[in-house]
Protein backbone atom coordinates (compact mmCIF):
# COMPACT_ATOMS: atom_id res chain seq x y z
CA UNK A 1 0.00 0.00 0.00
CA UNK A 2 1.57 3.21 -0.69
CA UNK A 3 1.85 5.64 2.44
CA UNK A 4 1.18 8.76 2.77
CA UNK A 5 2.58 12.00 1.22
CA UNK A 6 5.64 13.15 2.93
CA UNK A 7 5.06 16.83 3.96
CA UNK A 8 7.52 19.28 6.30
CA UNK A 9 6.16 19.94 9.39
CA UNK A 10 6.91 22.78 11.57
CA UNK A 11 7.74 21.75 15.05
CA UNK A 12 7.93 24.45 17.66
CA UNK A 13 11.23 22.91 19.38
CA UNK A 14 13.73 20.58 18.25
CA UNK A 15 16.63 18.84 19.82
CA UNK A 16 19.11 18.21 17.30
CA UNK A 17 23.05 17.78 18.02
CA UNK A 18 25.81 18.19 14.83
CA UNK A 19 27.96 15.54 16.59
CA UNK A 20 25.39 13.27 16.62
CA UNK A 21 25.22 13.34 12.61
CA UNK A 22 29.22 12.98 11.66
CA UNK A 23 30.41 9.64 10.68
CA UNK A 24 32.70 8.23 13.22
CA UNK A 25 34.72 7.96 10.01
CA UNK A 26 34.53 11.00 8.66
CA UNK A 27 37.86 12.79 7.26
CA UNK A 28 37.39 15.95 9.10
CA UNK A 29 36.94 13.99 12.83
CA UNK A 30 40.19 12.45 12.21
CA UNK A 31 41.65 15.67 11.29
CA UNK A 32 40.30 17.62 13.91
CA UNK A 33 42.53 15.42 16.14
CA UNK A 34 45.12 17.01 14.99
CA UNK A 35 44.00 20.73 14.26
CA UNK A 36 45.13 22.56 17.34
CA UNK A 37 44.78 26.57 16.41
CA UNK A 38 44.89 27.63 20.67
CA UNK A 39 48.21 29.22 19.62
CA UNK A 40 46.70 31.59 16.62
CA UNK A 41 45.08 33.91 19.06
CA UNK A 42 48.24 34.53 20.59
CA UNK A 43 50.14 34.67 17.64
CA UNK A 44 48.08 37.38 16.24
CA UNK A 45 47.32 39.71 19.66
CA UNK A 46 49.59 42.06 18.38
CA UNK A 47 47.91 42.75 14.91
CA UNK A 48 44.33 43.37 16.65
CA UNK A 49 43.13 46.85 17.80
CA UNK A 50 42.67 46.21 21.68
CA UNK A 51 39.31 48.77 21.11
CA UNK A 52 36.63 48.98 18.52
CA UNK A 53 34.13 46.42 17.87
CA UNK A 54 35.10 42.48 17.88
CA UNK A 55 36.52 41.10 14.63
CA UNK A 56 35.43 37.31 13.60
CA UNK A 57 37.87 35.01 15.18
CA UNK A 58 40.68 33.76 13.45
CA UNK A 59 40.36 30.11 14.70
CA UNK A 60 37.29 29.91 12.41
CA UNK A 61 39.01 31.72 9.35
CA UNK A 62 41.52 29.43 9.32
CA UNK A 63 39.24 26.18 10.16
CA UNK A 64 37.15 27.39 6.89
CA UNK A 65 40.41 27.53 4.80
CA UNK A 66 41.45 24.16 5.67
CA UNK A 67 37.94 22.88 4.78
CA UNK A 68 38.63 24.23 1.38
CA UNK A 69 42.15 23.30 0.42
CA UNK A 70 41.00 19.94 2.38
CA UNK A 71 38.29 19.17 -0.38
CA UNK A 72 39.22 21.29 -3.60
CA UNK A 73 36.76 24.42 -3.29
CA UNK A 74 38.61 26.98 -4.84
CA UNK A 75 36.46 29.27 -4.62
CA UNK A 76 35.95 31.63 -1.20
CA UNK A 77 32.37 32.41 -2.20
CA UNK A 78 31.66 29.13 -2.82
CA UNK A 79 33.55 27.61 0.43
CA UNK A 80 31.14 29.79 2.44
CA UNK A 81 27.87 28.49 0.65
CA UNK A 82 29.08 25.09 0.90
CA UNK A 83 29.45 25.47 4.72
CA UNK A 84 26.16 27.13 5.44
CA UNK A 85 24.99 23.83 3.65
CA UNK A 86 27.14 20.88 5.36
CA UNK A 87 26.86 19.67 8.48
CA UNK A 88 30.28 18.24 8.55
CA UNK A 89 32.00 21.53 7.42
CA UNK A 90 29.86 23.37 10.36
CA UNK A 91 30.96 21.06 12.73
CA UNK A 92 34.82 21.13 12.24
CA UNK A 93 34.27 24.78 12.03
CA UNK A 94 32.78 24.82 15.38
CA UNK A 95 29.65 26.56 14.26
CA UNK A 96 25.93 25.67 15.61
CA UNK A 97 22.70 25.82 13.00
CA UNK A 98 22.06 29.24 14.00
CA UNK A 99 25.42 30.48 13.59
CA UNK A 100 25.84 33.37 10.73
CA UNK A 101 29.12 32.55 8.14
CA UNK A 102 31.47 35.43 7.26
CA UNK A 103 31.36 36.53 4.45
CA UNK A 104 33.87 35.61 1.67
CA UNK A 105 35.45 39.23 1.79
CA UNK A 106 36.75 38.66 5.33
CA UNK A 107 39.25 36.41 4.01
CA UNK A 108 40.33 38.77 1.39
CA UNK A 109 41.20 41.63 3.77
CA UNK A 110 42.25 39.19 6.89
CA UNK A 111 44.50 37.71 4.82
CA UNK A 112 46.26 41.14 3.07
CA UNK A 113 46.21 42.22 6.30
CA UNK A 114 47.24 40.86 9.33
CA UNK A 115 47.73 37.29 8.38
CA UNK A 116 50.13 37.96 6.09
CA UNK A 117 51.96 40.73 8.23
CA UNK A 118 51.99 38.41 11.64
CA UNK A 119 53.41 35.20 8.92
CA UNK A 120 50.25 33.43 10.16
CA UNK A 121 50.15 30.21 7.44
CA UNK A 122 53.73 29.44 8.14
CA UNK A 123 53.35 29.27 11.45
CA UNK A 124 50.83 27.30 11.26
CA UNK A 125 52.28 24.90 8.56
CA UNK A 126 55.17 24.65 11.20
CA UNK A 127 53.11 23.73 13.88
CA UNK A 128 51.65 20.54 12.03
CA UNK A 129 54.90 19.62 10.24
CA UNK A 130 55.74 19.52 14.63
CA UNK A 131 52.66 17.58 15.25
CA UNK A 132 53.74 14.89 12.30
CA UNK A 133 57.23 14.70 14.12
CA UNK A 134 55.49 14.04 17.44
CA UNK A 135 53.48 11.65 16.23
CA UNK A 136 56.66 9.61 15.13
CA UNK A 137 56.15 10.33 11.02
CA UNK A 138 59.24 11.84 10.57
CA UNK A 139 62.69 9.51 10.15
CA UNK A 140 64.79 12.74 9.42
CA UNK A 141 67.13 10.64 7.25
CA UNK A 142 66.34 10.39 4.16
CA UNK A 143 64.87 13.82 2.60
CA UNK A 144 63.61 14.47 -1.38
CA UNK A 145 63.03 17.46 -2.76
CA UNK A 146 61.25 18.22 -6.31
CA UNK A 147 59.56 21.26 -7.50
CA UNK A 148 56.06 21.47 -9.86
CA UNK A 149 55.01 24.55 -12.21
CA UNK A 150 51.52 25.87 -11.22
CA UNK A 151 49.63 27.90 -13.65
CA UNK A 152 49.07 31.68 -12.33
CA UNK A 153 46.30 33.87 -12.74
CA UNK A 154 47.11 35.89 -15.46
CA UNK A 155 47.17 35.33 -19.43
CA UNK A 156 48.91 36.42 -22.53
CA UNK A 157 46.57 38.99 -24.03
CA UNK A 158 47.40 41.13 -20.79
CA UNK A 159 50.91 41.14 -21.10
CA UNK A 160 53.84 42.60 -22.90
CA UNK A 161 58.16 41.85 -23.91
CA UNK A 162 60.08 43.26 -20.63
CA UNK A 163 61.23 46.27 -22.50
CA UNK A 164 58.12 47.75 -23.20
CA UNK A 165 56.80 46.60 -19.87
CA UNK A 166 59.66 48.40 -18.29
CA UNK A 167 58.81 51.84 -20.44
CA UNK A 168 56.13 52.44 -18.67
CA UNK A 169 55.97 55.01 -15.69
CA UNK A 170 55.17 52.91 -12.79
CA UNK A 171 54.35 54.68 -9.03
CA UNK A 172 54.77 52.07 -6.48
CA UNK A 173 51.51 53.61 -4.59
CA UNK A 174 49.31 53.41 -7.29
CA UNK A 175 50.14 50.22 -8.92
CA UNK A 176 48.06 47.36 -7.60
CA UNK A 177 49.36 44.87 -5.17
CA UNK A 178 50.76 41.84 -7.21
CA UNK A 179 52.86 44.70 -9.06
CA UNK A 180 54.21 46.22 -5.65
CA UNK A 181 54.64 42.86 -4.17
CA UNK A 182 56.76 42.15 -7.70
CA UNK A 183 58.84 45.52 -7.23
CA UNK A 184 59.62 44.54 -4.00
CA UNK A 185 61.50 40.47 -4.75
CA UNK A 186 63.42 42.06 -7.59
CA UNK A 187 66.59 41.42 -5.29
CA UNK A 188 65.16 38.44 -4.27
CA UNK A 189 66.59 34.81 -4.72
CA UNK A 190 63.55 32.95 -5.44
CA UNK A 191 62.47 35.81 -7.91
CA UNK A 192 63.96 38.70 -9.05
CA UNK A 193 67.70 37.69 -9.08
CA UNK A 194 67.42 33.86 -9.54
CA UNK A 195 68.11 34.47 -13.04
CA UNK A 196 69.65 37.77 -15.39
CA UNK A 197 67.43 35.90 -18.24
CA UNK A 198 64.66 38.07 -19.41
CA UNK A 199 61.33 36.51 -19.89
CA UNK A 200 60.17 36.89 -23.24
CA UNK A 201 56.91 38.43 -21.70
CA UNK A 202 56.16 39.68 -18.55
CA UNK A 203 52.53 39.86 -17.39
CA UNK A 204 51.07 43.24 -16.29
CA UNK A 205 48.37 41.60 -13.86
CA UNK A 206 51.34 39.37 -12.19
CA UNK A 207 54.85 40.56 -13.24
CA UNK A 208 56.62 38.18 -10.73
CA UNK A 209 54.90 35.04 -12.61
CA UNK A 210 57.07 33.78 -15.16
CA UNK A 211 56.46 32.92 -18.59
CA UNK A 212 57.28 29.42 -19.03
CA UNK A 213 56.79 26.55 -21.66
CA UNK A 214 58.36 23.83 -19.82
CA UNK A 215 55.97 21.47 -19.69
CA UNK A 216 56.41 21.19 -23.59
CA UNK A 217 52.95 22.55 -24.88
CA UNK A 218 51.26 26.15 -25.03
CA UNK A 219 53.54 28.41 -22.65
CA UNK A 220 51.56 30.12 -20.09
CA UNK A 221 52.95 32.44 -16.80
CA UNK A 222 53.28 30.74 -13.60
CA UNK A 223 55.29 30.05 -10.47
CA UNK A 224 56.70 26.74 -9.03
CA UNK A 225 55.84 25.28 -5.80
CA UNK A 226 59.05 23.96 -4.03
CA UNK A 227 58.34 20.96 -1.36
CA UNK A 228 61.22 19.54 0.75
CA UNK A 229 59.93 16.14 1.87
CA UNK A 230 60.50 13.14 4.63
CA UNK A 231 60.29 10.18 2.34
CA UNK A 232 59.72 7.87 5.61
CA UNK A 233 55.82 9.08 5.07
CA UNK A 234 56.01 11.48 2.78
CA UNK A 235 55.40 14.11 4.98
CA UNK A 236 56.11 17.82 3.46
CA UNK A 237 58.86 19.37 5.94
CA UNK A 238 59.02 22.66 3.94
CA UNK A 239 57.42 24.31 0.88
CA UNK A 240 58.91 27.47 -1.12
CA UNK A 241 57.09 29.47 -3.63
CA UNK A 242 59.47 30.20 -6.37
CA UNK A 243 59.81 31.60 -10.41
CA UNK A 244 59.24 28.89 -12.49
CA UNK A 245 62.77 28.09 -13.44
CA UNK A 246 65.69 25.76 -12.75
CA UNK A 247 67.87 28.48 -11.33
CA UNK A 248 65.24 29.40 -8.65
CA UNK A 249 64.24 25.83 -8.07
CA UNK A 250 67.41 24.84 -6.82
CA UNK A 251 67.66 28.06 -4.45
CA UNK A 252 64.73 27.30 -2.80
CA UNK A 253 65.94 23.94 -2.11
CA UNK A 254 68.90 25.39 -0.24
CA UNK A 255 66.51 27.82 1.61
CA UNK A 256 64.03 24.89 3.09
CA UNK A 257 67.30 22.24 3.77
CA UNK A 258 68.57 25.33 5.95
CA UNK A 259 65.09 26.50 7.15
CA UNK A 260 64.40 23.03 8.29
CA UNK A 261 67.38 22.71 10.16
CA UNK A 262 66.63 25.91 11.91
CA UNK A 263 63.38 25.18 12.77
CA UNK A 264 62.92 21.89 13.72
CA UNK A 265 66.97 21.04 14.16
CA UNK A 266 66.72 17.90 11.07
CA UNK A 267 69.48 17.97 8.56
CA UNK A 268 69.14 14.84 6.57
CA UNK A 269 72.00 12.26 5.60
CA UNK A 270 71.17 11.93 2.61
CA UNK A 271 69.16 14.24 -0.19
CA UNK A 272 66.86 12.31 -2.86
CA UNK A 273 66.44 15.20 -6.40
CA UNK A 274 66.18 14.97 -10.00
CA UNK A 275 69.05 16.18 -12.31
CA UNK A 276 67.95 19.78 -12.64
CA UNK A 277 69.67 19.63 -8.63
CA UNK A 278 72.59 18.10 -10.21
CA UNK A 279 74.95 21.57 -11.14
CA UNK A 280 78.18 21.46 -9.43
CA UNK A 281 77.34 24.19 -7.24
CA UNK A 282 74.75 22.71 -5.47
CA UNK A 283 76.57 19.38 -5.16
CA UNK A 284 79.26 20.89 -3.47
CA UNK A 285 76.56 23.16 -1.26
CA UNK A 286 75.32 19.92 0.08
CA UNK A 287 79.02 17.98 0.56
CA UNK A 288 79.48 21.32 2.79
CA UNK A 289 76.31 20.63 4.72
CA UNK A 290 77.43 16.98 5.58
CA UNK A 291 73.99 15.86 2.95
CA UNK A 292 74.83 12.78 0.51
CA UNK A 293 74.08 13.76 -2.67
CA UNK A 294 71.86 11.40 -3.83
CA UNK A 295 71.45 13.72 -7.52
CA UNK A 296 72.00 12.50 -11.22
CA UNK A 297 75.13 14.54 -11.57
CA UNK A 298 74.47 16.93 -14.66
CA UNK A 299 77.26 16.17 -16.87
CA UNK A 300 78.32 17.22 -20.23
CA UNK A 301 81.91 15.87 -20.82
CA UNK A 302 80.27 12.63 -22.83
CA UNK A 303 81.81 12.98 -26.55
CA UNK A 304 79.59 11.61 -29.49
CA UNK A 305 82.22 11.57 -31.79
CA UNK A 306 84.08 8.61 -30.20
CA UNK A 307 86.85 10.49 -28.52
CA UNK A 308 88.04 10.42 -25.13
CA UNK A 309 85.85 12.71 -22.60
CA UNK A 310 86.87 14.06 -19.31
CA UNK A 311 86.75 11.00 -17.20
CA UNK A 312 89.37 9.25 -19.41
CA UNK A 313 91.89 11.71 -17.92
CA UNK A 314 92.92 11.39 -14.40
CA UNK A 315 93.41 13.96 -12.02
CA UNK A 316 95.93 14.28 -9.45
CA UNK A 317 94.92 16.73 -6.27
CA UNK A 318 98.59 16.58 -5.06
CA UNK A 319 99.89 18.01 -7.67
CA UNK A 320 96.40 19.51 -9.48
CA UNK A 321 97.46 18.10 -12.69
CA UNK A 322 95.51 15.85 -15.01
CA UNK A 323 97.41 12.85 -16.68
CA UNK A 324 95.79 11.98 -19.99
CA UNK A 325 95.45 8.31 -21.48
CA UNK A 326 98.84 8.85 -23.43
CA UNK A 327 100.45 9.58 -19.96
CA UNK A 328 101.45 13.27 -20.69
CA UNK A 329 100.42 15.57 -17.84
CA UNK A 330 97.70 19.07 -18.61
CA UNK A 331 98.52 21.84 -16.42
CA UNK A 332 96.90 25.31 -15.47
CA UNK A 333 99.61 26.55 -16.48
CA UNK A 334 103.27 25.76 -17.98
CA UNK A 335 104.67 28.80 -16.84
CA UNK A 336 105.63 30.33 -13.16
CA UNK A 337 103.55 32.89 -12.66
CA UNK A 338 104.73 35.74 -10.37
CA UNK A 339 101.37 36.42 -8.56
CA UNK A 340 99.76 33.48 -7.31
CA UNK A 341 96.56 32.83 -9.46
CA UNK A 342 93.77 29.96 -8.59
CA UNK A 343 93.10 29.41 -11.89
CA UNK A 344 88.98 29.38 -11.78
CA UNK A 345 87.27 31.32 -14.10
CA UNK A 346 83.69 33.10 -13.44
CA UNK A 347 81.54 30.25 -14.33
CA UNK A 348 83.91 28.50 -11.46
CA UNK A 349 85.80 26.20 -14.00
CA UNK A 350 89.41 25.17 -13.98
CA UNK A 351 90.58 24.33 -17.16
CA UNK A 352 93.60 22.35 -17.62
CA UNK A 353 96.36 22.65 -20.68
CA UNK A 354 98.09 20.03 -22.60
CA UNK A 355 101.26 20.77 -24.30
CA UNK A 356 101.13 21.17 -28.28
CA UNK A 357 104.63 19.17 -28.40
CA UNK A 358 103.34 16.23 -26.24
CA UNK A 359 99.57 16.30 -28.49
CA UNK A 360 101.75 16.61 -31.72
CA UNK A 361 103.66 13.41 -31.17
CA UNK A 362 101.16 11.47 -29.66
CA UNK A 363 99.67 8.36 -31.14
CA UNK A 364 96.52 8.56 -29.51
CA UNK A 365 96.06 12.21 -30.76
CA UNK A 366 93.53 11.25 -33.24
CA UNK A 367 91.26 9.64 -30.55
CA UNK A 368 91.76 12.37 -28.57
CA UNK A 369 92.09 15.77 -30.21
CA UNK A 370 91.93 15.23 -34.21
CA UNK A 371 90.42 18.55 -34.82
CA UNK A 372 93.20 21.22 -32.70
CA UNK A 373 96.69 21.39 -31.84
CA UNK A 374 96.22 20.09 -27.91
CA UNK A 375 94.05 18.98 -25.58
CA UNK A 376 91.75 21.03 -22.98
CA UNK A 377 89.82 19.54 -20.04
CA UNK A 378 87.81 21.48 -17.79
CA UNK A 379 86.94 20.67 -14.10
CA UNK A 380 84.63 22.61 -11.92
CA UNK A 381 85.80 24.11 -8.40
CA UNK A 382 83.32 21.28 -7.25
CA UNK A 383 84.48 18.74 -8.73
CA UNK A 384 85.14 16.44 -6.08
CA UNK A 385 81.49 16.62 -4.82
CA UNK A 386 80.49 15.48 -8.62
CA UNK A 387 82.53 12.18 -8.46
CA UNK A 388 81.12 11.78 -5.02
CA UNK A 389 77.39 11.91 -6.27
CA UNK A 390 78.96 9.82 -9.19
CA UNK A 391 80.41 7.22 -6.74
CA UNK A 392 77.41 7.08 -4.83
CA UNK A 393 74.58 7.00 -7.88
CA UNK A 394 76.33 2.98 -8.50
CA UNK A 395 75.18 2.08 -5.09
CA UNK A 396 72.21 0.20 -3.98
CA UNK A 397 71.27 3.15 -1.37
CA UNK A 398 71.03 5.54 -4.04
CA UNK A 399 68.82 2.99 -6.20
CA UNK A 400 66.28 3.16 -2.51
CA UNK A 401 66.60 7.34 -2.75
CA UNK A 402 65.68 7.47 -6.49
CA UNK A 403 62.31 5.05 -5.62
CA UNK A 404 61.77 7.41 -2.83
CA UNK A 405 61.85 10.79 -4.34
CA UNK A 406 58.77 9.51 -6.65
CA UNK A 407 56.96 10.48 -3.01
CA UNK A 408 57.26 14.10 -4.21
CA UNK A 409 55.74 13.58 -7.69
CA UNK A 410 52.75 11.68 -6.10
CA UNK A 411 52.21 14.50 -3.66
CA UNK A 412 52.15 17.26 -6.78
CA UNK A 413 49.65 14.52 -8.58
CA UNK A 414 47.44 14.65 -5.32
CA UNK A 415 47.61 18.84 -5.26
CA UNK A 416 46.34 19.59 -8.84
CA UNK A 417 44.16 16.32 -8.95
CA UNK A 418 42.26 15.83 -5.78
CA UNK A 419 42.75 19.17 -4.52
CA UNK A 420 42.19 21.03 -7.85
CA UNK A 421 45.31 23.41 -7.21
CA UNK A 422 46.73 23.42 -10.64
CA UNK A 423 46.30 27.15 -11.10
CA UNK A 424 46.35 30.03 -8.57
CA UNK A 425 43.95 32.31 -7.60
CA UNK A 426 45.73 34.64 -5.69
CA UNK A 427 47.96 37.15 -7.59
CA UNK A 428 52.04 38.14 -6.92
CA UNK A 429 54.35 36.09 -4.79
CA UNK A 430 52.73 36.71 -1.20
CA UNK A 431 49.58 35.01 -2.57
CA UNK A 432 51.57 32.15 -4.49
CA UNK A 433 52.78 32.09 -0.77
CA UNK A 434 49.91 31.64 1.05
CA UNK A 435 48.54 29.37 -1.40
CA UNK A 436 51.43 26.57 -1.15
CA UNK A 437 51.57 26.81 2.46
CA UNK A 438 48.19 26.60 3.12
CA UNK A 439 48.11 23.39 0.84
CA UNK A 440 50.69 21.26 2.03
CA UNK A 441 49.08 22.16 5.62
CA UNK A 442 46.19 20.38 4.49
CA UNK A 443 47.72 17.59 2.52
CA UNK A 444 49.82 16.70 6.42
CA UNK A 445 46.65 16.88 7.75
CA UNK A 446 45.15 14.09 5.74
CA UNK A 447 48.67 12.11 5.51
CA UNK A 448 47.91 12.54 9.66
CA UNK A 449 44.43 11.54 9.46
CA UNK A 450 45.23 8.61 7.20
CA UNK A 451 48.32 7.56 9.29
CA UNK A 452 46.95 7.63 12.65
CA UNK A 453 43.21 6.44 12.58
CA UNK A 454 40.91 7.06 15.11
CA UNK A 455 40.50 3.90 17.67
CA UNK A 456 37.09 2.47 18.50
CA UNK A 457 37.28 4.13 22.05
CA UNK A 458 37.51 7.80 19.90
CA UNK A 459 35.00 6.85 17.71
Amino acid sequence: MMGPKQEAQAALFYEFSLEDHIPPDHLLRAIDRFTDLSCIRAHLSDFYSHTGRPSIDPELMIRMLLVGYCFGIRSERRLCEEIHLNLGYRWFCKLDLSDPIPDHSTFSKNRHGRFRDSDLFRHLFEAVVARCMAEGLVGGEIFATDASIIQADANKQYSAPKADWDAAQIDPAVVPRAVQEYLETLDDAAFGAASEVTPKFTSFSDPASQWTGALKGPAFFAYSTNYLIDTDHAIILDVEASRAIRQAEVGATRTMLTRTRDRFDLSPDRLAADTAYGSGNMLGWLVDQDIEPHVPVIDRSDRKDGTFSNLDFSYDPATDEYTCPGGNPLKKYWRKMRTARTGVSKDGIKRYYASKTNCSTCALKEQCVPNKDARIVSRHVHEAARDKARQIAKTDAYADASRRRKKVEMLFAHLKKIMRLDRLRLRGPNGAKDEFLLAATAQNLRKLAKLRPMGPAMA
